[in-house]
């Protein structure tokens, strides 16, 4: 397709209809499909072919959906998966094993934290958690001969940390390994991860992307720029034959822009089964269309919150990277000059008690365990989605006790402003 600029890609990318078929992307809502053979089949089978057979691989609608999410980050492959946790645990599985290294930033989201920090641990995978403000020194000692990856956010939900992509894009490298970052608070409208040295992109399509809390769903995207054949020995399954899909080496079958994406898919979704389906596909799609007039929306709201909040006598203190002073601010202006998101924190003044007092009284904003839909809500993160983290990961994460996460959605300003001052007057 013709390289438009991201508003138009977000309606007409991924999907061309010829004549007389389906102006919008068809629901494929099936399992599986026929074929007037056992040799047609076979050759999808050996991935010879092009074609679908199960939906728990993949599916047109699904296809069709991701080709559009890599349009609009510049990649040269996509996927789609059944949420951002299955994002991310793909993106890293797909090159790491038991007694491989991953240093990632400390400020990510509680789930992810989790998943690196327990469950793939379980696995044998260990991870090196750094401060996405650590030196370029903090961050080369946290290497290791079998560090496989890099893994960091855009901008850090909760904590709302810009991060440094030069940084970490240099120092991942230098030691011949990939940065993945997950670009969800962002979205591809206010920053193209690939454009600043990012490799792999994942995002919990759950948020921005669906927009309107529809449906559960997740994407990885590969840039197709890391060179995977340059470092052979630290990934064999991308440059060795895979004795489970009938020696197939990937690099040499689908080249670097293929690679990573097709292992992920002929490997993982095979054996994990971690897909959408269609009909979630389809609603991403639908929101996806709108994404690029709703995130100017989103960051024009949070920012008059942010400035609103920020000068409040009942207000200790307000983090939002779009606003000047901020600490991130000149990150954000670095990587996201456009925008970085609709997402608001800060403290109100007594603390936990008085946060809860708060949220209780609001009336328009809802207390609901999500983020970056378009009707405002709100959560106190350390009682919710980073429960399980002890006081030093949660410091560590950004995450104070009294921390109050709002998502400011798209109203009309005003009625969230209102909002806002009638429940803190309760306080």
């Amino acid at each position: 397709m013709q390289e438009y600029h991201n508003g138009t890609q977000c309606l007409h990318a991924g999907y061309v209809p010829g004549n007389g078929e389906p102006r919008n992307i068809p629901i494929v809502q099936s399992t599986t499909f026929r074929y007037a053979s056992s040799e047609a089949m076979g050759a999808l089978f050996d991935l010879e072919a092009e074609g679908y057979f199960y939906t728990r691989l993949q599916n047109p609608t699904l296809d069709r959906v991701a080709a559009k999410i890599c349009a609009l980050e510049g990649g040269t492959a996509a996927m789609l998966t059944s949420s951002g946790q299955a994002a991310n645990f793909f993106a890293i599985f797909n090159l790491c094993s038991a007694g491989d290294h991953v240093v990632a930033s400390s400020a990510i989201y509680g789930g992810t934290f989790n998943l690196f920090s327990v469950t793939m641990r379980r696995m044998g995978i260990e991870f090196t958690f750094v401060s996405p403000d650590c030196s370029p020194e903090e961050l080369e000692a946290a290497f290791q001969p079998n560090t496989k990856a890099v893994f960091g956010e855009t901008i850090a939900n909760p904590a709302l940390i810009v991060l440094d992509f030069d940084k970490f894009a240099s120092a991942a490298h230098a030691h011949g390994v990939p940065l993945i970052v997950d670009n969800t608070f962002a979205t591809p409208i206010n920053c193209r991860p690939f454009e600043f040295g990012a490799d792999i992109v994942t995002h919990s399509t759950t948020k921005y992307m669906d927009g309107h809390a529809n449906c559960v769903g997740g994407a990885i995207v590969d840039s197709g720029k890391f060179d995977w054949t340059k470092y052979p020995d630290k990934f064999p399954g991308l440059c060795t034959p895979d004795e489970s899909y009938h020696g197939i080496t990937y690099t040499q079958r689908f080249g670097l822009a293929g690679a990573f994406i097709t292992k992920a898919t002929a490997q993982l979704m095979r054996d994990f089964g971690a897909i959408p389906a269609p009909m979630n596909a389809y609603l991403l799609n639908v929101g996806l269309e709108t994404l690029h007039l709703r995130m100017p929306r989103h960051c024009e709201n949070a920012l008059a919150v942010a400035k609103h909040v920020q000068n409040h006598p009942k207000i200790a203190w307000v983090n939002y990277p779009g606003l000047e002073g901020d600490k991130y601010h000149a990150l954000a202006q670095k990587y996201l000059p456009h925008g970085t998101c609709g997402v608001v924190t800060f403290g109100v003044k007594g603390g936990r008690k008085a946060a809860e007092t708060f949220m209780a009284g609001l009336k328009l904003a809802s207390i609901a365990t999500h983020v970056a839909d378009a009707k405002t809500c709100v959560l106190h993160p350390a009682s919710s989605t980073h429960r399980q983290l002890t006081e030093a990961e949660l410091q560590a994460a950004g995450v104070s006790p009294d921390l109050i996460r709002l998502s400011v959605g798209i109203e009309d300003v005003e009625d969230i402003l209102a909002d806002l001052d009638q429940a803190l007057a309760l306080v």
